[in-house]
């Protein structure tokens, strides 16, 4: 492992040098050059910032890299039953087994798919398609009998009242993959050097349930440096402890809270005590305030512990701001929704939603911990757009959701520095003693948070330049 100085680049404190070694800052100063540092690869910020490496508090990778073989198949580019069949026509043949995959599905587009329907945009090749917050895949009928639907015992397969499957398939990633004979999740490779070169040094896998298969792809891509990010993991089964490496880390347990399908208080009370049981909070998933006050009233049965989240907190009411202030019950928020949604959020949903959509400023304003995050790929990966949108809080187009919710870039930056063991505390700073997970920008950390991405020179990850920007 190569030692590396940063030279003049702008810390807090000023205009510093920083001495990197074995994956590790080593030394904050002026003028380290020569010396204990000769030898070291120099690389001269100029004057830009540096700052640690950024942490997506949510993230899905695996549908993230499934994703780039996939057709858009919702707005802005497909708006209406016409635009999909016309989509799913010149879809090309990414599969061997000539399966279409589409995602990005919403209900405006063609209303709430099933066999039938999908049957009449397009029957000549199977196809499914899920509904861009990931809960359910849409299959038409030759898509169904490839699967075998029909004889099918997964829970997650609706069915009519005749015992015959809809063609909707709910939260069954896994069981989908394997019944197509798609036995190994999709390679990572690419996933892991975007994300460097959007300067994420570690990343929250926030996908559910995962199979032994799952598990071992995402360890081994981050052993083989596909995805040289480190990892902290939601979806480890209660029953599983696995053998890790110290750069991939379990995190408590997911546990979803469908809008659709709402557990029952006994049944989620217990699910919480078996992961506190087992030495691990929970990361609940509530999009809705029916889940979001379902979770806070079994927590005030059963009790909480210090690494217990709420992922999304979709529609936060007033009045839960104050209760999670009182309990200090960490959010992990994806704004990036609003610039990605901002409208159809606006022109769909009741106008008392609106003030609680995605709340960032009075969440932070009362205390309660609050973590940033992409949800990708179901919200925009790019953490820049996702602080841009925290500041702005604009739709698409350009009208303004929750503007009592904004954020000032800089505090935005901090919710994604957040440490993963307290994610309510101070951010993360570029200092002797800490891991060299690090991001060198080309100019003054104001600035650079306003031209997004494009500023990023490079980003090191335990030591290592990772990426580059060249020229």
């Amino acid at each position: 492992m190569s030692a590396t100085l940063f030279r003049r680049v702008t810390l807090s404190a000023g205009v510093r040098d920083v001495a990197v070694d074995h994956g590790v800052i080593t030394a904050v100063g002026v003028d380290l050059a020569g010396g204990a540092t000769r030898g070291f690869e120099i690389i001269d910020g100029d004057g830009g910032a540096l700052i640690p490496g950024l942490h997506d508090h949510h993230i899905h990778l695996h549908a993230l890299a499934a994703a780039s073989a996939s057709v858009q198949c919702g707005p802005p580019l497909v708006t209406s039953s016409d635009d999909l069949a016309a989509t799913l026509d010149r879809a090309p043949d990414l599969d061997p087994a000539g399966w279409v995959r589409g995602v990005g599905y919403v209900e405006t587009v063609a209303g709430l798919l099933d066999c039938a329907t999908l049957d009449r945009l397009h029957s000549r090749r199977p196809v499914r398609i899920q509904h861009r917050s990931g809960a359910v895949w849409f299959l038409n009928t030759a898509a169904a009998e490839a699967v075998g639907l029909r004889t099918a015992e997964h829970p997650g397969v609706e069915r009519d009242d005749s015992g015959a499957p809809t063609g909707r398939v709910w939260r069954a990633d896994d069981w989908l993959r394997e019944r197509m004979g798609h036995s190994r999740p999709p390679d990572l490779s690419q996933v892991g050097s975007e994300l460097a070169r959007l300067g994420i040094t570690g990343v929250t896998d926030a996908t559910p349930e995962l199979s032994t298969e799952s598990l071992d792809a995402l360890v081994s891509s981050h052993v083989n440096g596909a995805v040289p990010q480190r990892l902290h993991l939601l979806g480890v089964p209660l029953d599983t402890t696995p053998d890790l490496p110290s750069t991939v880390t379990v995190g408590p347990f997911k546990i979803v809270l469908a809008d659709s399908d709402l557990p029952d208080f006994p049944s989620l009370c217990e699910r919480i005590r078996a992961a506190h049981s087992r030495g691990r909070g929970v990361a609940a998933h509530c999009v809705t305030r029916e889940a979001l006050l379902l979770l806070l009233a079994a927590f005030d049965e059963v009790g909480r512990r210090p690494d217990d989240r709420i992922e999304h907190g979709a529609i936060i009411a007033a009045e839960t701001v104050d209760e999670l202030s009182h309990t200090q019950i960490a959010v992990v928020t994806q704004p990036g929704f609003i610039a990605a949604r901002g409208d159809d959020y606006l022109d769909r949903l009741d106008a008392s939603d609106v003030p609680d959509l995605y709340r960032c400023a009075s969440l932070l304003e009362r205390g309660v911990p609050l973590a940033m995050s992409s949800d990708a790929p179901y919200g925009p990966v790019d953490p820049w757009e996702v602080i841009a949108a925290a500041a702005d809080r604009l739709a698409p187009d350009g009208r303004t959701v929750g503007a009592d919710e904004k954020l000032d870039r800089v505090t935005a930056l901090d919710r994604y520095l957040t440490p993963l063991s307290a994610l309510g505390a101070a951010p993360r700073t570029v200092r002797t003693g800490e891991p060299a997970d690090l991001v060198l920008l080309d100019d003054t950390l104001e600035s650079a948070l306003r031209s997004g991405r494009e500023a990023l020179h490079c980003t090191m990850i335990r030591g290592r330049i990772v990426y580059r920007r060249e020229g």
